[in-house]
């Protein structure tokens, strides 16, 4: 496991932040999103799909329609389990998502099961823009800009 704590100073440091996940990541991976209601969920997520080869301006919250797929290197479904509850999330089916490609799922903490080996993603409001973003990967986190990493056992 790895663990990278960065500091985000823009709406645009934090989407570039999803960026250098986004050029890096494999087929089959998760992305689990936790964080406060304005946290920078979404701009995390546009990031990464923007790393993926996906128009930034097709990527908003699928608050409503609950999941949304965008077309790049690799698929991004990108999942908003706001709205719904714990038992809900459990009726989605989202462990049988985006074997080809990626799942991105905000408000991961309302999650029956959290699917093994993904990538979690904190993101902290710490005032004004400021943002601490925390990713959690059951590998290295590389290529991530101001990344400082620390081995977990």
């Amino acid at each position: 496991m790895s663990l990278s704590v960065l500091i985000s100073e823009s709406e645009d440091a934090t989407a570039e932040l999803g960026a250098s996940l986004g050029r890096s990541i494999q087929a089959g991976s998760v992305v689990l999103l936790e964080g406060e209601l304005g946290a920078g969920k979404t701009a995390f997520v546009r990031g990464l799909a923007a790393g993926l080869g996906v128009e930034d301006d097709q990527v908003s919250s699928p608050t409503f329609t609950l999941v949304q797929e965008y077309r790049g290197r690799l698929p991004l479904l990108h999942a908003d389990l706001y709205r719904i509850t714990v038992a809900e999330s459990d009726e989605l089916g989202l462990d049988e998502l985006g074997l080809q490609g990626v799942v991105a799922i905000e408000w991961a903490e309302k999650l029956l099961r959290r699917p093994a080996g993904a990538i979690e993603v904190l993101i902290e409001d710490l005032g004004d823009d400021r943002r601490r973003v925390t990713i959690t990967s059951p590998d290295a986190t590389e290529g991530l800009p101001g990344a400082r990493s620390s081995r977990l056992l």
